[in-house]
This record gives structure tokens, C-alpha cells and sequence, in this order.
């Protein structure tokens, strides 16, 4: 099991040895460490709470490989291609187990049980998310609202805990907790749009994926759910597209991305995620809006992976 963590967090190669590969972004503990900051919080009473969400990142990244049968993440076999479903499956189960174990560490025992009771809550609300997503597969009729609804879930809500941890690992009151949550919801939604984008538009040498992955497995993504809703003549060659039976050809990826673009999937997103980005930012008092809040925030709207 501690093979296949080490693996997936990039430290080390399949067999043990050294080498490895990418450990990701650190997004999500980045935003733990900010939202502490911007409360007066000394960032060292925040490592705890921010290697246990990205944990529980990192277990969501496991079963998404999974269910989506991603053979490759950052730019190497996924887990479950290198030991199995079962395997994956069970790597999963305990990095989420150890997440909570981690948070059960805090010295403050009423911080410990607040924090794990707000970290349960949105594992609750993301496997929602999840559910949702793959509910929205393999239909047509999917509008931009119900796409946003899952991504509340499915991505939004790990963000807000994030930020409210952060806030509660620095001693936050209610209000201030409830703000910094407000503004991870709302960077959470802008960041999945931007990774809707990259799914169809990323540099693979960059993403560590295939160049258009979400398009090559059919994904209703922001951008096509945009596309498909615009009633035009590219939507209905995009519709027939991702209903065809028989696998994508590259050819067939790269002519359904232009479809996209064209019946404005594209540019919906992308407008999407700087209203998002706007409407965090606006959900902070002027108190908490720190130079690192506000540069995650555009780092997120501006990243390639």
C-alpha cells in the first residue's frame, strides 16, 4: 500500500526505486495555508490540516482514474493501470482514512473534532459531485446549470473546506470561517472550468495527458455542454459526434474540439471562470483579502495545468 501511495504522490518509481514523477499542483493545501494567513494565523498550526485535504485530494484523483479509466496522470500509468481496480480502489479507501487520522492529531481536540467533522462533510457533498458527473454522461440535454451544480460538488466543495480549515486552524470566529468557505466555493468553480478547458485545449507535454482527453472519452464537460446548448450547425455535427458508437479517431477529437470553439463552448468557459474568479474574490471582506488569497486566485484562472 505504501508502494502505491509513494507512486501516486510522485516520490518514487512503481518498484520502490528512485525517480518518481509529478506530486501536483498543492493547490488545495496552498489555499489552506492563504485562508490561515489571511486570518493572523501562525501557517505552522496549518500543516497538519492542509496534508490532510490533500490527501483526501489525492484519494478523489485515485477513483477518478478509475471511474474514468485514465490510464496516464501527470505524465505516468495511473495506479489502478500499474495494480489493478482492486488496488486502486483500497489506495484510495486509506489515504482517505489517513487524512482523518491526521486531523485527529491537532493538539486542540475541539479543533480536531470540528475540523473532521467539516473534512466528512465535504468528502459527503464531493462524492455527490461525483455521482452527478457520471449521471451528466452520455447525455444531450445537459444545460450549463446542471453542469455547475455537479462541479458545486464534485470540485467546489473540497475548495470552500480548504479555506474554511485554514481559517479554523488559525482560530477564525464563525463569520470569518463562513467567508473564506464563500470564496473557496466560488475559486473551486472557477478552477474546474479552467481544467474543463485544459481537458480539450491543455499541452500534453504540460498536462501530462493526452491532447484532448475529455473529448476522446465523450466527458460532458463546461465547454461541450456549452457547445451542444448553442442550437447551431456545429452543435449538431458535435451532437452526432458524441453519439457515434464507435471510438474517436485523433481526427475526429481534433474536429470535435473546433466544433467547441465554434458554437462558443470556449469562450461560455472560459467567461465562466472569470466570473467565478470575480465573485471569490467579492465574497472577501477587505480584511481578508491577501496578496496570497488574491494570487491563487489568478494563478488558478491562469494555470495550464
Amino acid at each position: 500500500m505504501a508502494t502505491m501511495a509513494g507512486y501516486h504522490l510522485g516520490w518514487w518509481n512503481a518498484d520502490g526505486s528512485k525517480g518518481g514523477g509529478s506530486s501536483g499542483k498543492f493547490l488545495r493545501a496552498a489555499l489552506v495555508f492563504a485562508a490561515a494567513g489571511a486570518c493572523g494565523g501562525d501557517v505552522g498550526d496549518a500543516v497538519l490540516v492542509a496534508a490532510a485535504v490533500e490527501l483526501v485530494h489525492n484519494f478523489t484523483l485515485v477513483h477518478d482514474d478509475v471511474m474514468d479509466g485514465d490510464a496516464t496522470r501527470r505524465g505516468r500509468p495511473t495506479v489502478w493501470s500499474v495494480w489493478g481496480v482492486d488496488g486502486a480502489i483500497l489506495l484510495g479507501d486509506a489515504l482517505h482514512a489517513a487524512a482523518v487520522g491526521i486531523l485527529s492529531e491537532l493538539s486542540d481536540e475541539c479543533v480536531a473534532i470540528r475540523a473532521i467533522a467539516r473534512l466528512q462533510k465535504s468528502c459527503l457533498e464531493l462524492c455527490g459531485g461525483q455521482f452527478a458527473d457520471c449521471s451528466l454522461q452520455g447525455r444531450l440535454d445537459v444545460t450549463v446549470d446542471d453542469y455547475l451544480r455537479m462541479a458545486a460538488g464534485k470540485t467546489a466543495a473540497l475548495t470552500g473546506c480548504c479555506c474554511a480549515l485554514g481559517a479554523l486552524a488559525a482560530n477564525a470566529d464563525g463569520e470569518t470561517i463562513a467567508a473564506l468557505e464563500g470564496f473557496g466555493r466560488e475559486l473551486g468553480l472557477a478552477f474546474q472550468c479552467v481544467d474543463d478547458l485544459i481537458g480539450i485545449w491543455g499541452d500534453p507535454g504540460v498536462t501530462g495527458k493526452p491532447v484532448g482527453n475529455d473529448i476522446a472519452r465523450r466527458k460532458a464537460t463546461l465547454p461541450v455542454v456549452a457547445a451542444l446548448n448553442s442550437r447551431s450547425d456545429a452543435a449538431a455535427e458535435l451532437a452526432a459526434l458524441y453519439q457515434a458508437t464507435v471510438a474517436m479517431t485523433a481526427c475526429d477529437v481534433e474536429r470535435a474540439a473546433a466544433l467547441v470553439e465554434v458554437a462558443g463552448g470556449r469562450r461560455v468557459a472560459q467567461r465562466c471562470a472569470d466570473e467565478r474568479m470575480r465573485a471569490a474574490i467579492a465574497a472577501l471582506p477587505d480584511a481578508l483579502r491577501s496578496p496570497d488569497l488574491i494570487a491563487l486566485s489568478q494563478l488558478i484562472c491562469r494555470r495550464e495545468r
